[in-house]
């Protein structure tokens, strides 16, 4: 489980996210870290059982973003992070896929999956898949407890014009105008502090895997 001094170092981030404070709780940033890199541990055990394509030697602590933040080209000059998140690839490394995702933040986590904002090719591809097994796709995220866990799955940021390869009357056309292929859970602050847990978004993300299979099977 996620502990509370996790969620309080970074509240306090939050309200002191300075290189001065930071140093001062550098302690408290490690202990924090060791917590999320052990949940992340516990996790990625439960995703190997799910999804055989997780690379079976992939170590917890890699999955564990930096809370630094690159600030050369971004007008919010604030250094660090104010979550931490977990990244677990779908299949072998993160070289650009589906992946599971976790977000731990004071009032906004959430567990993700999918494929967030594919690059040109990519995203040729996926949409080359949808027109071709469209219905595969459909029975996944149209599947009720589907919708329960993440809402509707063309509710997410589409394209305003219809992309050049295909025509507006194409039956699928809400999908294939789709501009990110993600499935998202909101949690409340509480349900990270409970023991059982990481089996609780192992068993959301078990309602992931056919997506991410899906959206791999189309990078081939």
């Amino acid at each position: 489980m996620i502990e509370r001094h996790t969620f309080d170092f970074l509240k306090e981030l939050i309200e002191n996210n300075n290189r001065e404070w930071f140093q001062e709780n550098k302690e408290r940033y490690e202990a924090a870290r060791e917590n999320v890199i052990a949940f992340a541990g516990d996790w990625l055990s439960l995703m190997k059982k799910i999804d055989p394509g997780i690379n079976e030697n992939l170590d917890a602590k890699k999955c564990v973003m930096r809370i630094y933040r690159d600030i050369r080209f971004s007008k919010n000059k604030t250094p660090y992070k104010n979550n931490f998140g977990v990244s677990i690839p779908a299949k072998g490394t993160r070289t650009g896929g589906a992946e599971y995702f976790l977000h731990i933040a004071p009032g906004n986590s959430f567990i993700a999956g999918g494929y967030w904002m594919p690059e040109a090719a990519h995203l040729k591809a996926i949409r080359q898949e949808i027109d071709y097994n469209a219905d595969e796709l459909k029975k996944i995220v149209d599947a009720p407890d589907f919708i329960k866990l993440f809402g509707q799955f063309r509710s997410q940021e589409q394209l305003k014009s219809v992309p050049r390869e295909y025509s507006a009357d194409n039956e699928n056309i809400e999908l294939l105008k789709l501009k990110s292929f993600v499935a998202f859970h909101q949690m409340k602050d509480e349900e990270l502090f409970e023991k059982d847990v990481a089996n609780k978004i192992a068993a959301a993300c078990s309602k992931i895997y056919p997506l991410n299979v899906f959206i791999n099977n189309a990078l081939v």
